[in-house]
Parts: C-alpha cells; structure tokens; sequence
C-alpha cells in the first residue's frame, strides 16, 4: 500500500544557480527515508517537475551516506541571472517547487516512526 504526499514533508532542499544551470540538493529528514527516494525521486521524476521550464537534461547524484541526492537541471533558469528578463533567473526559490512536488511512497514510510532517527555521521560523536 502506498500514500501520495509532497516530498517536503520526508525532505528539505536547497537550490543555487550558475549561469542557465540549476542545482538542488535534497535532504532526507530521515535516514529511513533514503532508500524509498532513491527508487522514486529519480531524474525523470524532477525532469517532470520543472517540465515547463523545458530542462536539455537533468542529471542525479546520490550522496548515500548523507541520506541526500543532487540534481542538475541544464537549461531551466531562462538564460541565467545575466541573460533573462524575468524578475528573477536566479535557482535559490525553485527548490520549493519541487519540494511542494506530490511523490507516492510505502504507506509504512510515510507514517511516523514515534522517534526521530538521528543516525550520526562517520567520525561523528554526540
């Protein structure tokens, strides 16, 4: 069984630009949320997100042991800061558009887990 939620609600993102180029990096809240994202939240799910935006290609990088993904949109921020004449070219705002995005996961993921899971990095103390 699956429930169909907005992915801000197992992630948070933050997105930056350079020239027509867009980056978004997403972050589980979660570590339990890794491995159900990485089968959904793939570059054909973002590419659909911002197809008005008409993206040449959309590339993911999976940062595993950062429960994290990086995604790289060619071609979306209508020329870049420089070359648009839209009030504003810049990438830092488009990362909420795919945050409010609708991405269906396992109904036993979604559910709270009564306690947050806080796994620490390697090399890491608390």
């Amino acid at each position: 069984m699956t429930s169909t939620i907005s992915l801000y609600r197992v992630a948070h993102a933050r997105s930056g630009d350079k020239g027509n180029r867009l980056n978004i990096a997403v972050v589980c809240r979660e570590a339990r949320y890794f491995a159900p994202l990485q089968e959904r939240l793939t570059a054909d799910f973002v590419a659909a997100v911002f197809r008005e935006r008409k993206p040449s290609a959309v590339k993911r990088y999976e940062l595993p042991r950062l429960h994290a993904f990086n995604f790289v949109l060619d071609d979306v921020l209508d020329g870049g800061v420089n070359g648009s004449l839209g009030l504003d070219g810049h990438g830092k705002t488009l990362s909420f558009l795919l945050l409010s995005a609708d991405i269906e996961l396992p109904a036993e993921v979604v559910v709270p887990s009564g306690e947050p899971s806080f796994e620490l990095m390697p090399g890491a103390s608390r």
